[in-house]
C-alpha cells in the first residue's frame, strides 16, 4: 500500500468513526464533538481527492462556523446536561427503523455492485483554489459581489435583531 491509500483509510476511519458514535451517543454535547470529529474527517477526503478548496471550505464554514453555533447554542440555552431519552420508542418504531436501515443498506450495495467502474488514469492534481478564484473574479463577479452585498445585508439585520433594547419602565 502506498501512502495515499493509507491515509485514505485513515480518513475514513475518522470519517466513519465518530459518525456511528453520533449514532450511539447520548449526550447531546458530546454528540455536538463527534460530529465535529466526522466533519473533519470529511473535509481530510476532499482534500486527499484534490479538492483543497471545497477540503478548506469545509473547515472554515462547517467545522468554524456552523459547529461553533451549534455548541454555542447548546451551552447557552441549557445549564444541565441535555441526555437524549433513550427507551421511549416502540418496539415496531424500531423494527422499522431497522429494516428500512437494511433495505437501504442492501440498495447500496446492489447499486455498488452492479455499477461498471472505470479506472481513471493518473492525472496531475487540480489547482481548484486557483481556478475557482479566477472563475470568481472573471466570468462570476456579478454574482459573487450580489452574495457578498446580501451577506452584508443580512448581517446587518441580525446585529439589528440582537441588539439589547432599553426596558421600558
Amino acid at each position: 500500500m502506498d501512502w495515499s491509500t493509507i491515509m485514505w483509510w485513515v480518513m475514513a476511519a475518522v470519517t466513519v468513526i465518530p459518525a456511528v458514535m453520533i449514532v450511539l451517543s447520548k449526550d447531546i454535547v458530546r454528540l455536538a464533538f463527534w460530529l465535529l470529529a466526522s466533519l473533519t474527517g470529511v473535509a481530510g477526503l476532499y482534500i486527499l481527492l484534490g479538492a483543497d478548496f471545497l477540503g478548506f471550505t469545509q473547515v472554515l464554514v462547517y467545522i468554524g462556523g456552523i459547529m461553533v453555533l451549534i455548541l454555542f447554542g447548546i451551552m447557552m440555552t441549557n445549564r444541565d446536561a441535555v441526555l437524549m431519552r433513550r427507551g421511549e420508542t416502540t418496539g415496531g418504531a424500531m423494527l422499522t427503523g431497522v429494516v428500512i436501515a437494511a433495505a437501504t443498506a442492501l440498495a447500496l450495495l446492489k447499486v455498488v455492485k452492479d455499477t461498471k467502474w472505470k479506472e481513471a488514469a493518473p492525472v496531475e492534481m487540480p489547482a481548484t483554489t486557483a481556478r475557482v478564484g479566477e472563475a470568481l473574479l472573471t466570468d462570476y463577479v456579478l454574482p459573487f459581489e450580489l452574495v457578498s452585498v446580501l451577506l452584508l445585508i443580512v448581517l446587518c439585520g441580525a446585529a439589528y435583531i440582537a441588539r439589547r433594547r432599553p426596558e421600558e419602565t
